[in-house]
């Protein structure tokens, strides 16, 4: 995609787009796409808004590797094999996924929402496996999104890398499309590597999947719940 900015203000009226504040309350994980790519011409707009997000210094971080079409189909066949084989992932940046007190009973509720939806019971092994696979056909979405920064850059730089991440998920809800962030994508950064020929040091922090939701989708009907703001804001004034 060539590169579009120009000196010229955006005008608002430019973007036949929804709102934000509908954009934030839209927004979900997506597990399941229409078979239809995005057009070159919105994936060009929809970049060029994400890349307004804040940064540290104005660094801007983030490094993004968009796979579609077959490379999309080849990422996608290589880790599912990596992930049904049973090879184990190599990380560039460990995950801690031991979540324990009220961020697990979250964790949990949200699994359970969505096993509901799929139809997969707890003793039910195999469907367990499907559902782990489905991330790594990055479930069925046209477009795959890897994201990573350097890694000379430390926390406070990567939360940048987070804030790319919403503004550019927010973006795509404001253009009829939808995605899921998804850290297994973190799995396998050397297949990524590989794919976009990338020298330059750079390490996979997770990926998005992006496209037009197929409401068919049984998965696509979960829905998750946000605590009251009292949970986690806490006001004073002395």
């Amino acid at each position: 995609m060539e590169d579009k900015f120009s000196d010229k203000p955006h005008r608002m009226s430019d973007d036949p787009a929804v709102d934000l504040i509908t954009s934030i309350y839209a927004r979900h994980s997506v597990r399941g796409y229409l078979d239809k790519p995005v057009p070159h011409e919105i994936l060009d707009r929809i970049f060029e808004i994400a890349q307004m997000a804040p940064s540290n210094c104005n660094v801007q971080p983030w490094k993004v590797y968009v796979a579609s079409g077959a490379l999309k189909d080849r990422l996608r066949d290589q880790m599912v094999a990596n992930t049904v084989g049973g090879v184990k992932p190599n990380s560039d940046y460990p995950y801690r996924g031991d979540f324990s007190g009220e961020y697990r009973k979250r964790q949990v509720d949200c699994a359970v929402a969505l096993y509901k939806n799929m139809d997969i019971q707890r003793e039910d092994k195999e469907g367990r496996l499907r559902a782990i696979v489905r991330n790594f056909e990055f479930f069925d979405a046209p477009h795959i999104a890897f994201i990573g920064m350097n890694p000379e850059f430390g926390a406070t730089v990567a939360l940048d890398v987070g804030m790319y991440a919403q503004t550019f998920m927010l973006t795509l809800v404001a253009h009829g499309l939808a995605s899921c962030p998804m850290g297994t994508m973190r799995n396998y950064p050397d297949l990524v590597r590989d794919a976009f020929d990338i020298k330059d040091g750079t390490k996979i922090l997770f990926g998005i999947c992006f496209g037009y939701e197929d409401p068919a989708v049984p998965a696509n009907k979960t829905r998750t719940f946000r605590e009251v703001i009292s949970s986690s804001v806490t006001f004073r004034q002395s």
